[in-house]
């Protein structure tokens, strides 16, 4: 059974129910389009999000099942108007460990491995199967539809203690240019790229302050910085294959 299209169309946002993902998708709730979203644990956003109409699926990427069921529920809306990458997991890398003459090789690997493909599943295979299977609806229609992948700001400039996240940011970039040339000029296929955008409520005094100072602008500005980025993409006819930074000058922030 299909739902009836809303005027607006259908936005879908993955790992919504919480900070940035929770914000955009309230807000464009509001606005009138039709929401539906993802997500990995029940919480108070998934609840006020379902409450407001918003259709919420629980869906882990890391399981091909999830994922397959996470499409066939979306299968109700015969077009989508655009799709939003916003699932993420922060995973820090393994400590490295000097390994002793009777360490096991086999155990530091598969160590390492399990970040590094944990964070691949989640910001990099999960968007490329999403992307291909929802295809279909996202090209039904004669006008421009979106795609956009929230990545990081480290996807350019790497992490000492992040690597596996990073690396996994950056190939989500890569896809965002590969797609876009693939795509036009039906579907845009955009990223965007943040850097400190809100604390969390424990972080402390010190590390707010040493955090600030990494960018010219000297704030953490919220979610609403990557709400305007996204209805900046969805309102355009033009661009395509760009990685957006919202950054604050932290790219120019040189010792």
């Amino acid at each position: 059974m299909q739902i009836e299209p809303n005027p607006k169309g259908v936005i879908v946002i993955t790992g919504a129910g919480q900070r940035v993902g929770l914000h955009c998708a309230i807000a464009l709730l509001q606005q009138g389009y039709q929401i539906a979203v993802s997500y990995r644990k029940e919480s108070a956003g998934i609840k006020a999000l379902r409450s407001a109409g918003a259709h919420c699926i629980y869906a882990d990427f890391q399981s091909l099942n999830d994922i397959a069921a996470f499409v066939e529920a979306l299968a109700v809306y015969p077009t989508i108007r655009a799709l939003i990458h916003n699932a993420s997991s922060w995973q820090p890398d393994p400590p490295l460990h000097q390994r002793q003459p009777s360490g096991s090789v086999l155990g530091q690997l598969q160590q390492d491995a399990k970040v590094f493909d944990a964070m691949q599943q989640v910001h990099a295979r999960a968007p490329f199967l999403l992307n291909r299977a929802l295809l279909p609806q996202l090209t039904v229609g004669t006008e421009p539809t979106d795609i956009v992948h929230l990545t990081d700001f480290v996807a350019s400039v790497g992490s000492s203690k992040h690597q596996a996240y990073a690396a996994s940011k950056a190939a989500l970039e890569n896809l965002t240019l590969s797609l876009a040339r693939k795509l036009a000029p039906g579907v845009k296929v955009n990223a965007i790229a943040p850097a400190l955008l809100m604390f969390n409520e424990g972080d402390d005094a010190a590390y707010r302050e040493k955090a600030l100072a990494k960018s010219l602008m000297a704030t953490a500005p919220g979610p609403d910085e990557v709400l305007n980025s996204l209805l900046y993409l969805l309102h355009s006819r033009y661009i395509t294959g760009r990685v957006l930074a919202l950054d604050g000058g932290r790219h120019l922030k040189l010792p």
